[in-house]
């Protein structure tokens, strides 16, 4: 049985990680060549520690993990609440320190909040496809994803919140929400973005929104960021000025260049050739996630794996977006790319799910 999964497994899903690790690890020695951090072999260690675990999750049965994934959430949330009492860390409170390891809650929740939703989804679904749209039902699976969402809010850090809310979204489609609730939706959006934005958001929110639209009005504070980034991708051009030789990345006008900035570093010493071949590679690891959705044996596998698509499609597009002007910065991770320990250790696990979700395809399999 486990030699027919192995074999059933979409392997190109953990084909696609790996290769952007491998970019990520290069951009990373570059990054860090002229200073005494260790986070390159940090990087490594985490990549390290990702292999069993990896193994583990793939080992067992995503039905198994998503009956046990209530009391993994609830645990979340206490840390999450916990998190709020720590010391802030470069103005928010989202991390324990352990000293050898920097522990972000919100990172690992991902994983939790999605299966669970999921599996209270599939729950619901199973005497009635169209339970789901019963308003009152809605509105308590809402409540897993909205708690959580609230309490990384209140960190603050609106970049891993909103990735929550684009993998609940198209858990909820997936689902067969109906189109009404999803006009609905739209409409309390477009109402509350003008008052969010002049009634709710702190200064620090909206100084980030301004600076998006027009960088140059702080450019030697709010906006150097952004202005570096742009300079230094467009100096990439085609090929790149070459890896060490970056100006903006060796010079440490780029910040924070190993992780929110990753990107740029990239595209300054490797150009736009390989800028585009990691979009390529991104796009096809998301298709292949819904892929995966589409022909997963059971709702509960599908929802899983859309829910996954969501948090890499947005940590994507927000952090290119960002990094290029188009977006609003959000302090949001490249996956694989980016250094961090949790968010490392996270993006594997979901790619374990992914796997386990694959090689379960086939029903047959299960028939000894």
């Amino acid at each position: 049985m486990k030699r027919r999964i192995l074999k059933n497994m979409d392997w190109g899903i953990l084909i696609c990680a790996i290769a952007l690790l491998i970019i990520g690890l290069v951009a990373l020695m570059s990054a860090t060549q002229n200073s005494e951090s260790e986070e390159l072999v940090k990087q490594m260690q985490w990549f390290a520690m990702c292999i069993p675990i990896v193994i583990i999750v793939i080992c067992i049965d995503y039905e198994l993990i998503a009956r046990v994934s209530p009391i993994f959430y609830g645990i979340f949330i206490l840390l999450l609440i916990g998190v709020l009492f720590t010391k802030p860390i470069n103005g928010a409170r989202s991390w324990y320190d352990l000293e050898f390891f920097l522990f972000q809650p919100a990172e690992f929740a991902k994983i939790f909040v999605i299966v669970f939703l999921a599996y209270a989804i599939s729950k619901v679904q199973e005497r009635k496809k169209d339970e789901i749209n019963k308003p009152w039902k809605l509105a308590l699976l809402l409540l897993i994803p909205i708690v959580p969402i609230a309490l990384i809010i209140k960190q603050p850090d609106y970049g891993t919140a909103c990735a929550f809310i684009v993998a609940t979204i198209l858990i909820l489609y997936a689902a067969g929400i109906r189109k009404r609730y999803i006009i609905s939706a739209i409409v309390i959006v477009a109402i509350m973005v003008p008052i969010a934005y002049f009634y709710l958001l702190p200064s620090h929110a909206k100084q980030r929104i301004d600076v998006y639209l027009n960088p140059n009005i702080d450019p030697r504070g709010a906006g150097y960021n952004i202005i570096q980034s742009k300079l230094a991708i467009g100096a990439g051009e085609l090929f790149g000025m070459g890896v060490l030789k970056g100006n903006q990345t060796q010079l440490g006008f780029l910040y924070p260049k190993t992780t929110d900035f990753i990107f740029s570093v990239i595209g300054e010493e490797m150009g736009f050739l390989v800028t585009s071949a990691i979009v390529l590679i991104y796009v096809t690891l998301i298709v292949k996630a819904i892929y995966i959705a589409k022909t997963a044996k059971d709702e509960l596998g599908s929802y899983i794996a859309i829910g996954i698509a969501g948090i890499f499609l947005f940590h994507m597009t927000e952090n290119i977006g960002m990094t290029i002007g188009l977006l609003p910065i959000t302090g949001v991770p490249l996956p694989f790319i980016s250094y961090g320990g949790s968010a490392m250790i996270t993006n594997f696990i979901l790619i374990a799910l992914l796997l386990n979700i694959s090689g379960r395809r086939q029903k047959a399999i299960f028939i000894e």
